[in-house]
């Protein structure tokens, strides 16, 4: 069974950082374009955060650069969120998407939710003091 579970997620102070991952199971992720997608309330859900299947190559929208930083471990068949200085404004449901390499590209994932082929459950973040 195919499956992208993330975890990490909760409740952080302004300023403070977390990690999230995103394990596969039932597939490898070694072929796959990754995303973290972001879903704040009443808003659609965005892409913060894209990585190619290598790792070399990243994307990361104005709104989180500088910030947040997307790695994967192949090996691990798991891929990493770090988000630092963290904004009430970054409150929402993170998920995480794969996009198979053939059908996607790591910018086009990101601005494009409808690449992926699959989709975690999310993890809570929540921002506040």
């Amino acid at each position: 069974q195919v499956q992208l579970v993330e975890s990490g997620g909760g409740l952080v102070q302004p300023g403070g950082s977390l990690r999230l991952s995103c394990a596969a199971s039932g597939f490898t992720l070694d072929y796959y374009i990754i995303g973290w997608f972001r879903q704040a309330p009443g808003k659609e859900r965005e892409g913060i955060s894209c990585i190619n299947n290598s790792g070399v190559t990243t994307y990361y929208p104005d709104s989180v650069k500088g910030r947040f930083t997307i790695s994967r471990d192949n090996a691990m068949n798991t891929v990493y969120l770090q988000m630092n200085s963290l904004k009430p404004e970054d409150t929402g449901v993170y998920y995480c998407a794969a996009a198979h390499r053939s059908i996607a590209t790591v910018q086009g994932l990101c601005l494009n939710l409808r690449q992926a082929n699959y989709w975690g459950q999310g993890t809570q973040v929540t921002v506040s003091s």
